[in-house]
């Protein structure tokens, strides 16, 4: 016994496919927007405006910074144009995944030696630390570091 394929059948068929589609696609973009909103500023144009003079003051800083996951603690060293440590008037690190931003974390960071450092349960992959330091005098720095974690927290 076969049966017949109406107009009925092929429409229910058509819609129900497009029906999946347009649910995942929608899944997705929701997704999406929710795990990173895309903003690494609130008003870009505004900063735009101030980029070049904000770049200059940093550079004539001197300083470098470098962000690492050590033993399950989250490092960042800052030093001088001399390589001496440099212990900022203030200083703000959020550590987040690159993408998803429902794991960004503000570490309570203390300083050890010439360093500061935060106990942290990072699990394995790439990391950034997003720092604003203000020099003496009163120059804000602000950087983004990438740095790696391997055997962190699953």
């Amino acid at each position: 016994m076969t049966r017949e394929i109406t107009g009925r059948t092929v429409f229910i068929i058509t819609f129900s496919a497009f029906a999946v589609i347009f649910a995942v696609n929608f899944y997705m973009a929701f997704s999406a927007v929710n795990t990173f909103p895309g903003l690494e500023v609130k008003n870009s144009y505004v900063a735009s405006q101030k980029f070049n003079d904000q770049a200059a003051a940093q550079s004539a800083l001197g300083w470098t910074l470098k962000a690492e996951n050590v033993d399950g603690r989250f490092e960042l060293t800052i030093t001088d144009a001399e390589g001496k440590p440099v212990y900022p008037k203030d200083l703000k690190v959020r550590i987040g995944r690159p993408t998803i931003a429902k794991d960004d974390q503000e570490p309570a960071l203390y300083v050890v030696g010439d360093r500061y450092v935060a106990d942290t349960d990072l699990y394995d992959g790439k990391w950034y630390a997003y720092v604003e330091a203000l020099s003496r005098d009163d120059v804000a720095l602000i950087q983004r570091l990438e740095f790696y974690v391997t055997g962190g927290d699953e």
